[in-house]
């Protein structure tokens, strides 16, 4: 069974840190494009950060310099360094798989339940 067990969320004063962890399993992360993804109540899903099939990763300009998106492959999990935290940070986080191709030449996309993410002044 495909999941995306996200941990990590909580309340923490501007200017805090969290790191948040995807833990994913039931298939394989390398026929997707990985994502970090937020949304704010009344608010749009806002992509936050992609990881580019060279290893290398892009962020939101809300994002660059404060935020890191890392893979650890020895055990299929996602990271999100959330660093210098503000107020308009508060929303729910997801990370995401997207593209992936399965046997049947499908193309889907796999979310985490997301996690809340509390920033406070």
């Amino acid at each position: 069974q495909v999941q995306l067990v996200e941990s990590g969320g909580g309340s923490v004063q501007a200017g805090g840190s969290l790191k948040l962890s995807c833990e994913v399993s039931g298939f394989n992360l390398d026929t997707c494009t990985m994502a970090w993804y937020r949304q704010a109540p009344g608010k749009e899903r806002e992509l936050v950060s992609t990881f580019n099939s060279d290893g290398t990763t892009r962020y939101a300009d809300s994002a660059k310099g404060r935020f890191t998106f890392s893979q650890d492959k020895s055990t299929d999990t996602l990271y999100l360094q959330l660093n210098s935290l503000k107020t308009e940070d508060t929303a729910v986080y997801y990370c995401a798989a997207e593209g992936c191709i399965a046997v049947d030449r499908s193309s889907n996309n796999y979310w985490s339940q997301g996690t809340q993410v509390t920033v406070s002044s």
